[in-house]
Formats: C-alpha cells, structure tokens, sequence
C-alpha cells in the first residue's frame, strides 16, 4: 500500500503540508516544497512559527476587551496588571490600594488550614458586602439628585424584595446599609414577611414592609401583627376578594391597616420578562376591580386607609421611554384614586430597574439596558411629577422594589475547570506507526474510500477530500457495527480523517472543559430560562487564550452544560489547562460567573444530590491583601443532603456499618483493622461537601 504509506508517515499529512508539532487546538497547515522531503527540522520549525503567531503580544487590557469587562463590569470588576480579575468594592470610589484580587481570595479559601488557608472545596460563593452598600448608595443618590434637579416635593425610599436573594446575611446587611434613608423590605410569602419583621425591628423606623403576593387569613393577620408592632406595614391587594379579608380581619384585631392596590397598566413590556405586565398579567387588578375596591373601603369606613398604589412592567425594562410611559399612566391612577377621596401617600414602582449582563447597553435585548441609575430615576420622578402638577395633585413619595440592581453585583460564582477534551484528541493519541498498522488492515471498501481521499487531498481539492473524510468515517462506522472491523481500525480511521480534517480547516475546534459545579444548582436561570450570565478566567488574563470551550458540569445529565454565551457565542474564549504550575497556581484554572446575585441560590436545586457552593464574605481591608473574609460556610456536606430528601445518616451507617461487620467476618483475608477502615471510609464521604 504505498499511498497509504506515504500518507501516514512523519506527520501523516498529504503531499504539499505538514503538521505543527504540539499544537492541537488550531489547524495551521504548512506548505512544503514539491519534490522536498519533509524533515523532522522543518516540522519543529512550523511548529515554532505556529507557537509564536499563537501567543505573540496580549496584555490585561485585551482581555477585558475580549470579554466586555468594562463593558458589563464597569464600575465593579476590572483586570489588573497581574492579568487577574480584581473587584473595585466602592465602585468609581475606589482606590488602586482597595481593590481585590479575586485569585487572592481562592488561594486564601481554598489553601488548606496548615497551610495558613481556610480549607473550603469549590465551587465557592464570594460575597462582597462593600459592593452591595454601594449598590444601594447608588441607588439612592441617583433618585436623590433627580428629585433636586426636578424640584420635585417629596422624597424617594426603596425597599429590597427579599424574593431575589433570602440569606441571612444579605438582607441584614441591606437593612443596616440602608438604614440612613428608610430603605425598607418587600415580602411575598409568610416565611419573607416573618424574616422581614425580625430584619425590620432593627432598622429604621420610617422604613416601609410591603406585602405582596397571595394573601389567606394567617398572611394578612400576621401583616397586621407588623402593623401593631409600629412596623410601616403596606398590604397591597393582588387579587380583588383579599380586601374582603383586610377588613375582616381588621376589625378583629382592631388594627387600623394601611392598604395598597398593584394595578394592571396597559403599558406592556414586550420582552422574556414583560409577561407580568399588561391586562393579561398574572396579578394586579384592573380599574374596574380598583373602584369596586374603593367603594368597598368607603362603605367600610376605611378609605382613608387606602394609601398606596403599586405597579409593575416587568424585570429588566429595556428602555427609560418604556418606563416612562408606565410610571405616567400609573401616575394617573394614582391621581384619580386621590380624586376619589383616597388618602394617598405612595406611588410603588414595583421591580424592572435592570443590569446591563453583555455590557452592550442596548435596550434591544433582554440581557441588556440602554440606562443606568441616574437616567432611571430621572424618567420615573419627571413622569410622576407632569401627571401630578398637571391634575395639581400632591407630590407622592417614591418606592421601588428594584432587587436585581441591588445585589446581582455582589456576589461572584468561582469554579475550576478540571479538565478538558476534544475531537482531535484521538489524532494526538497515536503514534505514526499505529495508524498505519490498522490501517493497513482495512477493508476493501474501505481502502477504496481511503484512496479516493488521499488522491483528492494529493490534487488539493480541499472540500472534496472533507466529503471522502466524512464518506470514509461513515462506511466504517457501518462495518463497525455490523462486526467487520475492530475498535483499533475504527479510532485510526477517526484519526487520521481528523488530521484532514484540521489540516483544510473543517475540524472544530471547540473544547468540552469539564467544571467542578452542578448548573440546576449553582446557575438553574441558564437551564431554565436560556438567562445568560458573564463567565471569564479570574486569572491568566496576561495570556493569549488559546483555545475556545463549552462548559460541562459534574451532573449525569445531558442538560448540564453551557454551550450559550453573552455576545451571542457558542463557545467561550479559554486558556490551555496545563500542570506543573501555569500561572503560578498549581496549573488549577479558575473561572467567575458574574452579575448573579439575584435568585439564582433561591432557585437553585440538588439534582443529582449535588450541594451548595461554599460561601464566603469579603470585606475590603487595609491589610496585606486589601481585604478580610468576614465569614465563611463550607458546602453542604454528603449527609446534609441526604436529610433533605428525608434519608436519615446516622441510621444508614449503622445499616453499613452492620454490613461492614458482616462481610469482614465472612472474609478470611480480612481483620478487624480492615473493617474500621472501611467504616472510616465512609464517614469521611457523608461529612465531606458533595
């Protein structure tokens, strides 16, 4: 066979090209003389160009562009000169000595505790209070200064619907922060108005709690409790039959309540998150059913306490026209309302105050809006203000329950690619002399259809010899399964069309990189709602990347990959995953999900009995590494999980460990060392994180 001999040898490439060494992540063909035979010099030769064309010059500030980092990141995330990613805690305020590595805080988490490090597995949680204070200082400075510029007669002051983000220590932290202008709680749920009331006792006393949501009698009672707690507690009718109960309850508590309606605008957001809005959303009441509620309070003795009147168009409204249009017909609502002999205090905005998640500040995409703060809180207080001079009604104070704005930045997703794999790797896996060898004992079909490949590579017709490739690798995959050649024939015929195939630029080149997170867990809006969220290298970011991957997550489920990425990709520009130090970590490769501080820990799951990331809060600091880990919780552990899902741990290793018991005693080569192992084994799996 000597065409297939001339094909396989050195490179195994056609007459005309040659293979760079060493590199598999791009096709990068080289000419060669005819009549010149290929040495093994010219080969390492090609292989040096390829190197250098490959890295050549690249610096931090590449990488931010490459990855939209100021775009999506400004003013919070940045590359430094290390080629890390670095948080800017106090936004624009921030000074150079301030900002945080966030490779500085994986070493620091994840070292372990001998080695002065905190001993936590990823993927890891890191949570940056500084940042969340300055969201909600944002925030209000910018309503603040629309209200000044617009000599507007009342005053702003949100509050954060819980619903977006429940820990603890993040509600906690909003109300202390906010504390010095009445930023208050929104609650849709019992569980949320409970954890609100316990927050609330200690925050500012003007600070309002909304209910919202479905309402029963234990909801609107333990509202009312609040009320009698001097919390500023607003029930806001969703459905028409709950003032019914308001006042029912009402009287039999003897509390004078303070109510809210949410109306049905006919504004509409178009977009994935509009479907709340419009005539046809899911809660609110219509002006038919407004008046119907008026006239009830009214015959009730209770329209006075009817104070607050709320709306919303949906999360992330694209643009401040949209905005407008809605905040100016709620407006006029609320001014009939004042009309009709209500006492009304509060115009509530409701959520929509949207991030920018692709940094190209386009009001075209959900992922996307073309304003920030300050145009926001402009469009809303002149909308408001025209309506109310104009019907020469007074000024209402401002709310909004802008939740996704507030904490999406804080919180940053960090995990580590483990490996990764590709369809070349079967080319790279074998040696000249294999190939040939099975090759050689192909069928005739086959060597027929390898002939007609070889002879059309030999004429340089590059899409003909991808067609025989594909022709080739079919008709062996036939014999396969029909049992006429074996396992070895079949991977050389898969590597040798995958050498043409990179050599005419048909191999794709994109890379599986497995990561050590569940995705129904850690980023559930990805799986269940196509939402996209940036994703980069925390560090390298000096270095060219030199590849470009999908990501794959430990589950056994065929879901559990990001292949869908901001910018419109299908893949994600990466660096080579290399050991013996790269980057001066250990050859570990860490990667941060951004902007997904809203929702994403509330709806996360357990599929597959994956746990939680562990979580860390970090505050900036004056010492060495310019900031201090505040608190920090390890993942839940093996048993952990297993009690969520009613398994008991400790009676299943007593079943185990009577197993254990049993099978030692039966096992002649066994002692009693042997069994305490095995049990030691297994505890250390049902303590470890999952």
């Amino acid at each position: 066979m000597p065409a297939l001999a001339c094909c396989v040898d050195a490179a195994h490439a056609p007459p005309g090209y040659a293979f760079p060494a060493g590199d598999s992540s791009l096709p990068f063909p080289v000419p060669c003389l005819p009549g010149v035979p290929l040495s093994t010099t010219s080969i390492h030769a090609a292989a040096a160009a390829a190197s250098e064309n490959s890295s050549g010059h690249w610096s931090p500030s590449l990488s931010a562009e490459l990855y939209k980092i100021d775009g999506w990141g400004a003013p919070y995330f940045s590359v430094n000169s290390s080629g890390n990613v670095s948080a800017r805690p106090y936004g624009t305020d921030t000074l150079p000595h301030q900002e945080i590595d966030l490779l500085k805080i994986v070493k620091r988490v994840s070292d372990p505790k001998w080695a002065g490090g905190l001993g936590l597995q990823l993927p890891l949680i890191v949570r940056l209070p500084d940042v969340l204070k300055n969201r909600l200082e944002s925030l209000q400075s910018a309503f603040d200064f629309a209200i000044q510029s617009q000599a507007y007669e009342a005053h702003y002051q949100g509050v954060y619907p819980v619903k977006c983000n429940q820990d603890r220590f993040v509600v906690e932290d909003i109300v202390r922060f906010g504390s010095p202008f009445r930023f208050g709680l929104e609650a849709g749920s019992k569980p949320e108005l409970l954890l609100a009331m316990n927050c609330l006792c200690k925050g500012n006393p003007e600070a309002l709690l909304i209910c919202n949501g479905f309402k029963d009698v234990e909801y609107i009672s333990l509202a009312l409790i609040a009320r009698k707690l001097s919390l500023k507690t607003v029930i806001v009718l969703e459905q028409e039959e709950e003032i019914d109960l308001v006042i029912e309850m009402s009287k039999k508590m003897s509390v004078r309540p303070v109510v809210g309606v949410r109306a049905k605008l006919r504004t509409k957001h178009s977009g994935h998150f509009g479907s709340t809005s419009g005539e046809k959303g899911k809660f609110g009441l219509t002006t038919t059913q407004i008046l119907r509620v008026v006239k009830k309070l009214e015959q009730a003795g209770m329209l006075d306490c009817f104070q607050l009147l709320h709306f919303h168009i949906g999360s992330q409204i694209p643009s401040t026209a949209l905005l407008s249009d809605g905040a100016s017909e709620a407006a006029q609502i609320y001014c009939e309302l004042v009309r009709l002999g209500a006492r009304m205090q509060v115009i509530d905005i409701g959520g929509g105050l949207g991030i920018d998640y692709d940094g190209s500040k386009s009001g075209d995409s959900d992922l996307s809006v073309a304003y920030g703060l300050e145009e926001y809180a402009l469009a809303v207080v002149q909308a408001v203000k025209f309506v109310c001079d104009r019907k020469n009604v007074k000024h209402p104070v401002i709310c909004s329950e802008s939740g996704r704005a507030i904490v999406s930045h804080h919180s940053i997703l960090i995990f580590e690619a483990m490996s990764s794999s590709s369809t070349s790797a079967s080319a790279a896996s074998m040696t000249s002399y294999e190939m040939q060898y099975y090759l050689s004992r192909l069928t005739e079909d086959a060597h027929a259809d390898y002939r007609n490949l070889t002879a059309s590579a030999i004429r340089g017709e590059h899409e003909a010899c991808v067609l025989y490739a594909d022709q080739l690798k079919q008709s062996c995959v036939d014999q396969f399964k029909e049992g006429n050649i074996g396992m070895e024939q079949l991977a050389a015929v898969d590597a040798l069309c995958e050498l043409f195939y990179k050599t005419f630029g048909a191999s794709d080149p994109v890379r599986t990189y497995h990561v050590n997170l569940s995705l129904f867990t850690s980023i559930p809006d990805f799986w269940g709602i196509g939402q996209l969220f940036p994703i980069v290298p925390i560090h390298r970011l000096d270095q060219r990347p030199s590849a470009r991957g999908i990501l794959s997550d430990l589950t056994c489920d065929s879901d559990g990959k990001i292949d869908k990425f901001i910018g419109g990709e299908s893949s994600l520009p990466l660096h080579e995953i290399e050991g013996g130090g790269a980057g001066g970590n250990g050859g570990k490769y860490y990667l941060g999900m951004f902007l997904g501080g809203a929702y994403e820990e509330a709806l996360g799951g357990i599929h597959n009995l994956f746990g939680g990331p562990s979580v860390v809060r970090v505050s900036q600091s004056d010492g060495p590494y310019s900031f201090s880990v505040t608190q920090a919780v390890s993942g839940p552990s093996c048993g952990d999980v297993l009690r969520v899902m009613q398994y008991e741990p400790e009676l299943m290793f007593e079943t185990l460990k009577h197993r254990v018991e049993e099978y030692c005693h039966h096992d002649e080569d066994s002692d009693d060392s042997d069994g305490d192992h095995r049990m030691g084994s297994i505890a250390t799996v049902a303590n470890c994180p999952c």
